[in-house]
Formats: structure tokens, C-alpha cells, sequence
């Protein structure tokens, strides 16, 4: 299961989701901004403990998490991953 964590605004969140679209993977992307109270904070500590950081966005590939746009790191885990 490939996840995405994002937010709404960020270009670079927007291309990491139109990537994994057009490379047909399934995703789930979970827009933190857009989430409120307990779900927003349960969504930033995730994003915490995977990274140290809250830098946006990220995506987890199984246990591999690849911080920022970078399509090339993406298609090379998802191919490692099958």
C-alpha cells in the first residue's frame, strides 16, 4: 500500500499525486491540512516519527518512505517492492 501524506496547497504534493496517477498506483493520500483535531494530530505525529520532520510531502512505500518530489527514488522502490 503506497500512502501519501500532503497538503492541499503544496505544488510538489500535487505532482508527487499526479506521478503515482499517471504510473497507475494505488494510493491513499491524506491531505493533513485538511484534517481537524485528533486526525490532524495523529497524521503529524506519523509524519514525525517517519521523517523528523514535517516537510511535505511524503510518501511511504510499504516501510519505505521517500521524502519530497522525487519520481525516480519512487518508480525504484515500487519496483523493489513487487
Amino acid at each position: 500500500m503506497v500512502v501519501v501524506y500532503a497538503l492541499s496547497t503544496c505544488p510538489w504534493c500535487k505532482k508527487v499525486r499526479n506521478f503515482l496517477t499517471e504510473n497507475q498506483v494505488d494510493f491513499k493520500a491524506i491531505e493533513v491540512d485538511l484534517l481537524r483535531g485528533q486526525e490532524q494530530e495523529q497524521a503529524l505525529s506519523e509524519v514525525d516519527k517517519l521523517t523528523g520532520e514535517r516537510k511535505f510531502p511524503v510518501v511511504l512505500v510499504g516501510d519505505k518512505v521517500i521524502q519530497g518530489y522525487d519520481p525516480e527514488k519512487i518508480l525504484e522502490v515500487l519496483r523493489n517492492e513487487a
